[in-house]
Order: structure tokens, then C-alpha cells, then sequence
């Protein structure tokens, strides 16, 4: 292992690669200021690595370094994407599309990325303004592109910006093109990009786009006799300084709603994200300027998209009149038992339908599925995984609805990647339908609860930065395969689940199982003999490892909720005692 020395010293040698002609003068004016930093803390972080080109992209802090997010990393991967799509594609005229979200150097990442597809003869289609990520993915496939990108951090903070690229069926890369694209990245050096193309293959898009986008979000509307009915219906939506701004207060009115209440504060664009810490539909701070919004105007129901719009945040009343946020599990759960039970109300069920849910999404989306005869797949963490399932499907059976519990729902498959837009829409669509029979989303939700049985989940994070933090949580990751624990939460340990070795073992029976996923990820899976679930996971895309606890227990009337939701956190918490968290 290196010492501290030989690590300061490989990181100056290539900082001082960035101190050439090859780079611009405000590049090499602040790698200067870091070389002269006497503390090499933020130097090291800058250029200890390479920013690394993963399966989803590239996500980092913006500044000058191989470790960070600016136009040489952004150009090295847009111009190895480059190279790649004239490989596969020889022959054929090259079209890409390309979005952008608020962020800070989102749209000069953007056009830059659109003059080095041209520089590579490759047809660029750019949006006008910052566009949600849906929006992206649908362009794709309405232009018949072969790729495209967007330059998002999705909720990640306001430091952060990132990389997302596509193919041709608007969904994120998978293999073997991911692993393909990133050898072809890594061969790239500054040298080699061309910042400068011909801007007449650059054709802008606008206004055009989003009709046919939202003309699609209104396809998706199940019951608009509902929405007619319940048009009045208050809804207040944030975008909290991001794309939703643009598209999902006219994506609700294309689905007949008439009140929608803004919060003017947080409809400024802004990738500062002037009035939040982090502009997480997940975290309830993100949303209190809406709920206060809400209160004040005595409101139905609080909806809420991060920057690049493709996750939902939902904010509904509960039994003692109080706002309360629903988790991504409870959120996912309300879309699939809303769109399997109006189908099967009208008679659309035929049983070719199918959903998808990623394994660290809660099992009761599975029992729904079950106990409707409507097929299910589990998939890893990620959209494409679900995009994939529905490419594999494709003509055989009718994808109806999928979701993870970070907040992420595809209500069709026009997109290929979590879809705020619409999902927005058709949860208005789903309190509207509550309403018409009296009850809140709140209420719904207990419903589902009483007739499919009670799981309480939460999610936890540890951050680790730099190389250190890395280097830590690999070593977590090493633990927990090599030393298991034997008891959770009181229930002995049944089943470990290892997604890098695609193995499940039976601790009770010492039985083996394959486990059926295309591709290995660095997951483990803990399941208790009284149904508790427990995942971890190092996060993909930041400097954290991730905890998900999924815990069973029995409500039998509505009342009972609070008592038995108290329990079942009581539970998480003793478990994560025992995990030492």
C-alpha cells in the first residue's frame, strides 16, 4: 500500500499534466492555487483518480481535477461515447439527443458535449432550456436517436453535477454497451477532444417536443371521468428550483386539473437551490415551504419533483389533519395497487400485464402482483434494469407500472426512466379517485395496508469521502459477507442473498441457490426467519453506503396504525443497534 507521501507526490505529477497548453488558463489557474494549498486535502481529492465513467455515467464535485466534473471529463466522455457510437453504427448518420437540468454549468457542460458530437459528424438534437429527464428519454425514441445525455445530479447537492447517457430505446446504458463505452472513455486523453464542431448538424428543440411529451403524460390518465369530477381538486407542487417548472403544472392541467397552487419561491430556477439545504424530495426539509403552502390553503395533497424531475415527492394528510411525507415504498405501493385495480375494475387486466420492482423495493408490491395474477420482476437498483426487463419483453407481454423506493416511478413505458411527470399527474389522479369515494390518500393507503398486510421500511446512509471513505466502505462490504450476522431484531438469520456472486445460501438448511439476474452487483441481502429484510449496498453514484430495513407485522384496523408503526420502528432501530449503525 502507498504511503501518504507517494500519493501526494502521483497526485502532483498529475496535476501538473493539467498545467499545459492543453488546458485553458482558468483550469490551470486554479490547479495552481491547489498545488499551492498547504494543505493537500483538496488536491488529493481532485486528481487521486480518475472520475470514474461508471455504468450510469459520470457524477462528481464540479472543479478542476480528473476527480471532478468539468469540460475535460465532461468532453472525454462525450467524445469516447463518440467513438463508440461510430463503431456500432458505421455507416449510418449518428443522432444523439441532449438535456440538461438547473444546475450550475449544466447548459455550458450541455453545449459543449453538443459541439463534440458535431465535431464527430454525429446529428446533435439540443434542448432550448433546462428539460426534465423524462423528457430526455422520451426524445430519444420520438427522434429515433441512436444515444443521448443528460447533464444532471439529480438531487445530489448543489457542489455536484453529473452525466447521465442513453441509447436507443431512451433508456440508461446497460451492458454490453456500458462496459464498451467505458473502455472507450478511459483511451481518451484532453488531447484528444474536439471542443469545436459544425454547428449546422445542431438542430434545437423547444416547444414542439414538450407537446408531444405531454400529449403522451395525458395517455396516461386511467380514470378522467375522476379527474372531471374532482377537477377542483387542491393540489400544491414544488420543483424546488429544478425542470418540473417547466412541464408538470401543464402536465396536471392536461390531465383536467384546474387548482394547482405554486410556491413562487421555490419556482425560481436556480442551481444554488437558494431555499433549501438539498433539494431532496426524500427529505422533509425539502418540502416544508410546500407543506406550509399547503396548510395555508387548506390543500389535497403536496406534490414535488427534484431538479431533473424524474423523482416524485408526495405530502398528504393524516388522520389528525397533520401533513406527513410518504416514503418512496409507500409511494410506489399506491401507483401499482391504483393501476392494477382500475384495470381490473374495467375489465383491461388480460393477464399478459406486468410490473417491475427492484429488490430493495418493498415485498408487498409483490403480493399485490400475486394475489392479481399480474406478473412481476425483481431487478437491481436502477431504471434501466426496469427498461431492460420491458425490452425483453417486448411484444410478448404489457408492461402497466414499476418503481424503486428512492422515490422513482415509471407509470409507461413511452419512457424508459423514472418519470416524474407523469407520475405527478396520475398521483393527482389517484387522490382524485380517493376523494370520489370519500376518503384521503392517506386513508387509501391504509386500506392497502389492511388488505395486503403491513411492512414498515426505512433507509439509512453512511457518507464516507474521498479515497479514505472509499476505502472504508469496501471494507464494510467485506465484513458483512465474511462474518454474517446471526440474529436480527430477535429472529434468526434464514437466507443471505450475495448479488456479486449471484448465490443465495440457507443458513437453516445449508441449501444453495442461483439467484436469476443478468449481471453481479455489490449488494448483500439479509432475510429473518419472521420476514424482515434487510440490504446494503454502496451507492453507485456518491460516497455513501446504503441500509435498507423492510419489517412485517399485522394491522387489522385503521385505528391500530400509529401503535403498530411505532413497533415496527422500534424493530428497525434494535436491528441497527445490532449492525452497530
Amino acid at each position: 500500500m502507498a504511503t501518504n507521501q507517494e500519493v501526494l507526490d502521483a497526485v502532483k505529477l498529475r496535476a501538473a499534466e493539467w498545467l499545459t497548453d492543453v488546458y485553458d488558463e482558468t483550469t490551470k489557474s486554479e490547479v495552481r492555487r491547489m498545488l499551492d494549498n498547504e494543505d493537500p486535502t483538496e488536491l488529493i481529492d481532485s486528481f487521486y483518480r480518475d472520475l470514474e465513467f461508471g455504468t450510469g455515467g459520470l457524477r462528481g464535485i464540479m472543479g478542476a481535477g480528473t476527480n471532478r466534473m468539468n469540460i475535460y471529463t465532461v468532453g472525454a466522455a462525450t467524445q469516447g461515447l463518440s467513438n463508440y457510437l461510430k463503431q456500432v453504427f458505421a455507416g449510418q448518420e449518428i443522432k444523439v439527443a441532449i438535456g440538461h437540468d438547473c444546475r450550475n454549468n449544466s447548459r455550458l457542460f450541455a453545449e459543449s458535449s453538443a459541439e463534440i458530437f458535431a465535431a464527430n459528424g454525429i446529428k446533435v438534437f439540443l434542448f432550448e432550456d433546462l428539460r426534465p429527464t423524462p423528457e430526455l428519454s422520451f426524445a430519444i425514441r420520438e427522434l429515433g436517436c441512436q444515444s443521448g445525455i443528460i447533464l444532471t445530479a439529480s438531487h445530489n447537492p448543489k457542489e455536484y453535477n453529473g452525466y447521465k447517457a442513453y441509447w436507443t430505446d431512451g433508456s440508461q446504458i446497460v451492458e454490453p454497451h456500458d462496459v464498451n463505452i467505458i473502455d472507450e472513455v478511459l483511451k481518451v486523453k484532453a488531447a484528444d477532444i474536439k471542443f469545436k464542431g459544425d454547428k449546422s448538424l445542431i438542430t434545437i428543440m423547444g416547444a414542439e417536443m414538450d407537446n408531444l411529451f405531454l400529449e403522451k403524460v395525458k395517455s396516461v390518465s386511467i380514470s378522467p371521468e375522476v379527474v372531471e369530477r374532482q377537477k377542483n381538486l387542491k393540489i400544491v407542487y414544488t420543483p424546488i428550483h429544478g425542470t418540473g417548472v417547466k412541464l408538470i403544472p401543464a402536465a396536471l392541467r392536461k390531465f383536467g386539473f384546474t387548482n394547482i397552487i405554486n410556491v413562487p419561491e421555490q419556482d425560481v430556477v436556480s442551481g444554488d437551490f437558494p431555499t433549501v439545504v438539498s433539494p431532496n424530495p426524500e427529505e422533509t426539509a425539502a418540502l416544508e415551504m410546500a407543506i406550509a403552502k399547503a396548510v395555508e390553503t387548506d390543500a389535497d395533497v403536496v406534490l414535488a419533483s427534484d431538479p431533473d424531475a424524474d423523482r416524485i415527492g408526495v405530502a398528504v394528510k393524516n388522520d389528525k389533519g397533520k401533513f406527513v411525507i410518504l416514503n418512496g415504498n409507500q409511494t410506489a405501493l399506491v401507483f401499482i395497487y391504483y393501476i392494477i385495480s382500475k384495470r381490473k375494475e374495467s375489465g383491461k387486466l388480460a393477464g399478459n400485464e406486468f410490473i417491475v420492482k427492484t429488490i430493495v423495493t418493498t415485498e408487498l408490491i409483490a403480493k399485490i402482483a400475486e394475489k392479481n395474477k399480474v406478473d412481476y420482476y425483481d431487478v437491481f437498483t436502477g431504471f434501466k434494469y426496469i427498461a431492460e426487463v420491458i425490452r425483453d419483453l417486448e411484444g410478448q407481454k404489457v408492461y402497466i407500472g414499476g418503481g424503486e423506493e428512492s422515490f422513482g416511478f415509471m407509470p409507461a413505458d413511452f419512457v424508459r426512466d423514472k418519470d416524474a411527470v407523469s407520475s405527478c399527474a396520475l398521483m393527482a389522479e389517484i387522490v382524485a379517485w380517493a376523494k370520489d369515494q370519500g376518503k384521503s390518500l392517506y386513508e387509501l393507503l391504509l386500506d392497502i395496508y389492511l388488505e395486503y398486510g403491513y411492512s414498515r421500511e426505512k433507509m439509512i446512509y453512511i457518507v464516507r469521502k474521498g479515497k479514505t471513505g472509499a476505502d472504508e466502505i469496501q471494507q464494510m462490504m467485506v465484513n458483512f459477507r465474511t462474518n454474517p450476522p446471526k440474529v436480527l431484531g430477535g429472529s434468526k438469520l434464514e437466507v443471505v442473498k450475495d448479488y456479486e456472486t449471484l448465490i443465495a445460501k440457507n443458513l437453516l438448511s445449508r441449501e444453495e441457490s442461483k439467484i436469476d439476474q443478468k449481471t453481479t452487483s455489490n449488494v448483500l441481502q439479509f432475510f429473518t426467519e419472521d420476514g424482515t429484510k434487510i440490504s446494503v449496498r454502496p451507492s453507485g453514484t456518491e460516497p455513501k453506503i446504503k441500509f435498507y430495513f423492510e419489517v412485517a407485522a399485522e394491522l387489522t384496523k385503521r385505528a391500530d396504525y400509529d401503535a403498530v408503526e411505532k413497533l415496527a420502528d422500534e424493530k428497525i432501530e434494535a436491528i441497527m443497534k445490532e449492525l452497530d449503525l
